[in-house]
């Protein structure tokens, strides 16, 4: 990880992570700063930048800063490339990685921490497993002035501004803020901290869930017709059927119907018998990250 000089006022600072989606990060601080945070430091996130999509959204964010102001006010942008000596990942498939990139998120956080900053942290771009290490991380390094967010964007505004095609919204197009409850159970037993392991057995199995689900995620994916997409990702987001096909705009029966064939596409993937109970939890519980990404 680079040298990262920390200003020593007490400022708040929104740490994000990044993929595809730099909108992602802008939509986060728009929010925050109208309920008049006073955010003066944007720290990003990101894995290593031969990932094209990856380097577009950097670049677009970065015309988001110009000479170190955002928006009209005084606000840095900093990049974090999640590496070790030099080198950055390019993903993170394998314990070493996350090892390597747990102590990368760990030593940011815990530099912010150690200077004063109160963090506001959105972990909704990039790969599910950074938000997973930054979400352990911040429960053991951070307190209660610190906040979880995930950015909920409707999938009618997603489809117009995936991609950073528009980095600014309206309310009217329905981008909310949600705050993630986040337990500091650092700052309530410090000895917490000493236990804190990236080679874990948590974690490791947190990357194995990943490792695993991926393919067969894209694997559906893939065999599905645009509507059934649609109908996954709200799906994903945590919705009910009745959510969903008024997200949608659709029948219950059609939304029902959808989700047969989508879970049939699941059965085939995962291996799982017809006597074995599948509902629309499934989807959630497996596709969540998945859909971020596509």
């Amino acid at each position: 990880m680079p040298d990262i000089v920390l200003p020593t006022d007490p400022s708040a600072v929104l740490v994000a992570t990044l993929g595809g989606q730099p909108q992602v990060v802008t939509f986060a601080l728009d929010a925050l700063l109208a309920r008049g945070e006073p955010i003066q430091e944007v720290y990003i996130l990101h894995l290593a930048l031969t990932n094209e999509r990856t380097r577009q959204a950097w670049q677009r964010l970065q015309r988001e800063f110009v000479d170190d102001y955002y928006a009209g006010r005084r606000c840095r942008l900093r990049q974090v490339p999640i590496g070790a000596n030099g080198s950055e990942l390019t993903d993170i498939r394998t314990t070493t990685d996350v090892e390597i990139a747990f102590q990368a998120i760990r030593q940011l956080i815990v530099d912010l921490k150690t200077n004063g900053r109160r963090l506001h942290l959105c972990l909704s771009g990039g790969r599910r497993m950074m938000a997973l290490l930054a979400t352990s991380i911040a429960a053991l390094y951070c307190d209660h002035q610190d906040r979880l967010w995930h950015m909920h964007t409707p999938e009618t505004t997603l489809q117009r501004v995936k991609d950073g095609a528009q980095m600014h919204v309206q309310p009217a197009d329905g981008v909310s803020l949600i705050q993630i409850p986040l337990t500091p159970w650092g700052a309530y037993f410090p000895g917490l901290r000493l236990l804190a392991q990236p080679d874990s057995r948590s974690i490791q199995d947190q990357l194995q869930r990943f490792l695993s689900d991926d393919p067969r995620c894209q694997q559906v994916w893939d065999r599905l017709t645009t509507r059934q997409r649609d109908v996954l990702r709200a799906f994903a987001k945590g919705l009910r059927p009745d959510q969903v096909a008024d997200q949608l705009s659709i029948s219950l029966s059609t939304v029902n119907s959808h989700k047969t064939a989508i879970l049939a596409e699941c059965r085939i993937a995962w291996h799982i018998s017809d006597a074995e109970s599948l509902d629309y939890r499934f989807l959630r519980d497996h596709f969540a990250g998945f859909v971020e990404r596509v």
